[in-house]
């Protein structure tokens, strides 16, 4: 009879490290799906404020697109990125401003 004390014992050993060994593993699992889920709430947050943005961007682009046929449009344009003025109108330009370039003054003519 003794000796089959001796098994359970070893056998009550043996089960305890094993549950041991088994809540530690369960614990570190948790733990690594606690922070993968909290590294991906905020990638989730980054994405959802930039969709945001993206948002306000189209519609300040839909804005424009609206706006694009009307005379004030073309004109801005013309002015600002061709460099085009009205007939008999004067331009001043400034030279002692610090963005004044004399080449890029003429650049425009060529």
């Amino acid at each position: 009879m003794s000796g089959k004390r001796k098994i359970q014992k070893k056998g009550l050993r043996i089960s305890h490290v094993f549950v041991v060994l088994l809540v530690i593993y369960l614990v570190t699992v948790m733990n690594h799906q606690r922070q993968l889920m909290n590294s991906l709430e905020e990638k989730r947050e980054v994405l959802e404020s930039e969709i945001v943005r993206l948002e306000d961007k189209i519609g300040d682009l839909n804005d424009q697109i609206e706006k694009s046929g009307t005379l004030e449009f073309v004109e801005r344009i013309a002015r600002d990125e061709l460099g085009m003025v009205k007939p008999r109108e004067i331009i001043y330009i400034d030279k002692s401003s610090p963005e004044y370039n004399k080449d890029s003054v003429f650049d425009k003519d060529k």
